[in-house]
């Protein structure tokens, strides 16, 4: 059974409810809420409330408006995709999106035995897997915009603390870090950010536009 300790702020909750995230930051979040009971049932409690003030509201809308809405936005009704469970790495929303298991991904090697392979989103945010070797760690970095790293198998640690399987991290701009994965098996990580990170060193800060991160 997963214990997860780190879960999606309020805000990131309310702006997944109402469809304002970016795509990338959007699929983390839906792949993070099908392996989090607790934060399916706080974004249950956001859609209730939602629900409550269109009740509330004197206007009407036309039949299909939400439909239409939501097609605009390019999110997928939550009332008609009900969560589905299959033995692997990814959960549901992330299979859908790569076309299958981690075994689907065309990984891109970074150096030192850690891979990268950047899903296709749109342009305002970036996604992308991370593997990460036992023991191997991420260049050290800090963030000009925020990060989303949910982790999918194994587990890392940097200076705030130890994200297991379904834990997300939240990174902003006032956190620079050294994330190490933990010995005992390789680390999978679904990441999204809205702006390129900060490396200290000085070669990832020049590998950094080829591999855009």
């Amino acid at each position: 059974m997963t214990t997860i300790r780190h879960h999606v702020s309020d805000r990131l909750l309310m702006a997944y409810a109402t469809g304002s995230l970016p795509e990338a930051f959007g699929l983390v979040i839906a792949t993070h809420l099908s392996l989090c009971d607790e934060c399916r049932a706080r974004l249950g409690a956001f859609d209730a409330v939602g629900g409550q003030v269109v009740e509330g509201c004197e206007a009407e809308m036309a039949a299909g408006s939400l439909d239409a809405c939501l097609a605009r936005l390019g999110v997928q009704d939550r009332r008609v995709a009900p969560l589905r469970s299959k033995p692997g790495v990814f959960p549901q929303p992330l299979r859908d999106k790569v076309g299958g298991d981690a075994s689907a991904v065309r990984w891109r090697p970074l150096g030192m035995g850690v891979r990268q392979a950047i899903l296709p989103t749109s342009d305002s945010a970036t996604a992308r897997l991370l593997y990460i070797p036992a023991g191997a760690a991420v260049p050290d970095h800090g963030h000009k915009g925020t990060e989303l790293t949910l982790v999918l198998q194994g587990a890392f640690s940097d200076a705030t603390d130890r994200f297991g399987r379904g834990d997300l991290e939240i990174a902003d701009e006032d956190l620079e870090h050294t994330p190490v994965a933990e010995a005992g098996q390789d680390c999978i990580c679904l990441a999204a950010t809205d702006a390129p990170l900060r490396f200290t060193g000085l070669i990832p800060r020049m590998l950094q536009p080829i591999f855009r991160i």
